[in-house]
């Protein structure tokens, strides 16, 4: 794969948490890694510099999930972990995570709408950073449409969720709306969900969750 590198926007816009009802988030399908097999339903790649990353189940004190364990240090690079069963356009994801190590960052992230490592809707929580993120990726280029300061403590669990419906995109942290953001601009056809993390994260994901919104 053609490494590419991410153009930014240097804008960082925060937004409240809106008012009006939440999504309903029953899940359709609720995956947890207790078996290496569970790997068979994921495809991976990567977007940016450096080596695709290496997916694994591992066991540590915490319990036992998802790891990216490739920590080579290219700022930009962006393991996938993409849920082959599941394409649907309006739906909710999240995931339980804990970040374990990173010197560039500590993210965890969730994705929908993925047609490519070019095209999607993306939100990720970074421990250093300690700010909840929401992006927009069409032709490769990231642009951040979202984003709040958060306490996102390193090795402990945090639940993260983002509900795509229509142009309305509702991201959740711990259990709790964060904000809202609008996109006309890419509301997007049905594709793909998961998981990913940035740069040298290594960060253990216990579990995917996904509900259609339809």
């Amino acid at each position: 794969m053609k490494p590419r590198v991410f153009q930014y926007l240097p804008l960082c816009v925060f937004l409240l948490a809106a008012c009006g009802p939440t999504a309903s988030r029953g899940p359709a399908d609720a995956i947890t890694f207790d078996t290496a097999k569970r790997l068979d339903d994921f495809d991976f790649a990567a977007l940016g510099d450096g080596r695709p990353g290496e997916w694994l189940v591992i066991d540590n004190d915490a319990g036992r999930g998802l790891a990216q364990i490739d920590t080579e240090p290219a700022e930009n690079r962006l393991p996938f972990a993409i849920y082959r069963p599941f394409s649907e356009r309006d739906v909710y994801v999240s995931t339980r995570f804990m970040t374990l190590t990173g010197k560039i960052d500590q993210a965890a992230g969730v994705f929908v709408r993925f047609r490519s490592v070019d095209d999607y809707y993306a939100v990720r929580a970074n421990a250093l950073e300690n700010n909840v993120n929401l992006y927009r990726v069409i032709a490769g280029r990231r642009e951040m449409i979202g984003c709040m300061e958060v306490n996102v403590s390193g090795h402990a669990w945090h639940t993260l969720g983002i509900a795509a419906r229509d142009d309305r995109l509702t991201v959740f942290f711990d259990g709790r709306e964060l904000f809202v953001a609008t996109d006309r601009r890419f509301p997007g056809p049905p594709g793909k969900v998961g998981l990913w993390t940035q740069a040298d994260s290594m960060t253990l994901f216990e579990s995917l969750n996904i509900g259609s919104l339809d």
